[in-house]
């Protein structure tokens, strides 16, 4: 979609609408200011919206942004699984869209062909209570700014409170073990889990991930050493071929849209994701739909033997590129819809989808009008990132983007592999982007 200029936009009404959006008026009087390029124009890419209100309210907002600025937008979207190869290819050719929104570390597997945000970085978290960790490990590589954090699509179990009951469970156990038993009771019971188990950019790496720190695992070390093949990681593939066996059959080959229909087509009482299966079945006017609704409950992942929260979330985050012709024009298109004129209305209008990155918003009153969206609210504040327990870089992403823990337990969850033997091949794997 392209957002036309509005050349009879008048000089004292474009003041009044900054004034009201969080753009600076007169004078550019805040921390961060650039001037747009005379005849900036910006191309835009960014993931395909699982939720209808994510779409509509981001185009909104750039149609605002166009119309105080004049500066015409055009905003395109690709499924989850293509942001990163479109992303890749624009760096390494050195052309394509000014700005894209994509996954996790990505910003680092080509930190040199970025633009510097730091400035705009610090703007906006001193304006806004200051940035999550998580956010600030994702965003910043050896002391700068080179991704601008939007957040993360939360990750939390979404059960069936009926078909919980049903299986003898007034609520769902907070603790690895007792999920596990909960699990096999709704598989017994008729109403089994799944969870993605494909190489699905969201749904597939953040529970395997979660489970994989739950029980002590991790890829890498404070040195960035790969530690992938270990006991812990072993006791952590054993509990999910064990959990692997409660699953409905198909999960080896789910990806992240996969879940969405079979829980609203009854076939499961259980899974790992977004709010979006909540929003569909909730935005229905399918009075079937209204009832699946009024039974969903969340929770967050539960927690391993390590005793805290070890939760992976899918996070996303926007890149200039050096070969943008606008650079200022692109970060100020940024600036505006990260302000809380802007943003908060987004999140309202996806029922939180995404989990900020900034403190201030945790008060969006979209997290507490329904209980059912409380337990995103804190999806990047209380997560760890891909590359724990080392840095983020190059290594953390390419493993990442090849799917390595997935993968690894996808193996052992089907018996193509034993945990042991699944673990060495997955670090392996590892081994060889870490020696790079």
């Amino acid at each position: 979609m392209l957002i036309k200029r509005r050349d009879a936009l008048k000089l004292g009404a474009a003041a009044g609408v900054l004034g009201a959006t969080g753009l600076p008026v007169t004078g550019r009087a805040t921390d961060f200011a650039l001037e747009p390029e005379a005849g900036a124009e910006l191309r835009v890419l960014r993931w395909n919206r699982f939720v209808q209100g994510d779409e509509d309210l981001w185009t909104a907002n750039t149609q605002k942004f166009t119309e105080v600025t004049g500066i015409p937008v055009r905003v395109d979207t690709e499924s989850w699984e293509d942001v990163r190869p479109k992303a890749a290819v624009a760096a390494n050719v050195g052309s394509g869209p000014d700005v894209i929104v994509g996954w996790f570390d990505d910003p680092h597997q080509y930190p040199d062909k970025l633009v510097d945000l730091t400035d705009l970085a610090t703007y906006l978290g001193d304006k806004y209570g200051g940035w999550y960790d998580a956010a600030q490990r994702y965003g910043m590589r050896e002391g700068r700014w080179i991704g601008l954090p939007l957040g993360a699509a939360g990750n939390c179990i979404v059960y069936r409170k009926s078909m919980l009951e049903a299986a003898g469970y007034e609520a769902l156990p907070r603790d690895t073990d007792g999920f596990l038993a909960a699990c096999k009771a709704l598989h017994a019971n008729g109403t089994p889990p799944g969870f993605a188990l494909g190489n699905a950019v969201g749904d597939g790496n953040t529970w395997t991930h979660t489970l994989l720190w739950a029980f002590g695992g991790r890829m890498v070390d404070e040195n960035n050493t790969v530690v992938l093949n270990s006991p812990e990681t072993v006791a952590a593939l054993e509990y999910v071929r064990e959990l692997y066996g409660t699953f409905i059959d198909g999960t080896l080959s789910w990806l992240d849209a996969n879940n969405n229909k079979a829980f609203l087509a009854n076939q499961i009482g259980l899974t790992a994701n977004g709010i979006s299966v909540y929003y569909a079945a909730k935005r229905s006017d399918d009075p079937a739909m209204q009832e699946i609704a009024a039974d969903i409950e969340h929770a967050n992942m539960p927690i391993g033997p390590v005793g805290r929260p070890t939760e992976l979330h899918l996070f996303t985050q926007a890149m200039v590129f050096q070969h943008s012709r606008y650079p200022n024009a692109a970060q100020e298109y940024l600036r505006f819809m990260w302000e809380r004129e802007q943003y908060e209305p987004w999140q309202q209008a996806a029922i939180g989808y995404i989990t900020q990155p900034l403190a201030a918003y945790e008060a969006n009153p979209i997290w507490t009008e329904d209980p059912k969206h409380t337990p995103y609210r804190d999806c990047v504040k209380n997560m760890l990132w891909n590359g724990f327990a080392g840095d983020l870089g190059y290594a953390s992403a390419a493993c990442m983007a090849d799917y390595i823990v997935v993968n690894m337990f996808a193996e052992a969850a089907s018996g193509q592999r034993s945990p042991a033997d699944a673990a060495a091949n997955a670090a392996r794997r590892a081994e060889r982007y870490y020696r790079i």
